[in-house]
């Protein structure tokens, strides 16, 4: 899933309206934030392999340290903590774990069977929904624009920056999303990779644009 999970950061922002946009994007995209700078540095591996799901050409072989439950379940408890040091907000800080956590919910409802549940070990998950372009379409539709709409109740524009940054914002997820679906496969992993680093723009430009909002 990939705008889906955006979808959650946005909702989010009403379970802890004081919590900027930028660190629930953060927190809901981090696995996938994780993974292409592991990619990179050889420890996770991926390979390309076009037709494997309807949706998805990547054959995801080893990934136990971003999407392995066990380590999600690690990285969840450590982003929660350092929220809660930081921020003293107990309720934000479990949203903020929980939005960790919900990625690799997500990515079980899609994927094949190739999450892990912990390094080293056998068994993988995932229920293929990928194999289904309408389903697996619609899902992501369905989690990005409710998030959508329950931000937008959520938070109102101060100035032109809350209202156009966020639009353009939401655009760029939305028709890069749409443009992936017709773009075929990466030409190798280290585009992919590097493809991927730049959804870590997300982040800054999310809290950029929640700043300029309040609570409506």
């Amino acid at each position: 899933m990939f705008i889906g999970h955006f979808g959650v950061a946005l909702a989010a922002k009403k379970a802890a309206p004081r919590t900027s946009l930028g660190t629930l994007v953060f927190a809901a995209q981090f696995l996938d934030l994780l993974w292409p700078i592991l990619l990179l540095l050889g420890i996770e591996h991926v390979e390309i392999a076009p037709g494997i799901t309807r949706l998805s050409p990547f054959n995801f072989t080893d990934y136990p340290y971003s999407h392995s439950l066990l380590m999600v379940a690690v990285w969840a408890a450590l982003a929660g903590g350092i929220y809660y040091v930081v921020c003293r907000d107990k309720t934000a800080a479990w949203i903020v774990a929980a939005c960790v956590l919900s990625h690799w919910v997500l990515d079980l409802v899609v994927h094949r069977p190739d999450l892990p549940l912990a390094p080293g070990g056998s068994v993988r998950v995932g229920f293929g929904l990928w194999n289904s372009l309408p389903a697996a379409i619609t899902a992501e539709v369905l989690f990005f624009f409710g998030g959508v709409w329950i931000y937008l109740r959520a938070t109102r524009a101060r100035d032109n920056a809350g209202r156009y940054g966020l639009w353009s914002l939401l655009a760029l997820l939305f028709f890069g999303w749409v443009s992936t679906l017709f773009a075929g496969a990466p030409p190798n992993v280290t585009s992919l990779a590097w493809g991927g680093m730049t959804m870590w723009i997300t982040v800054p430009w999310a809290g950029w644009a929640d700043r300029h909002r309040e609570a409506s």
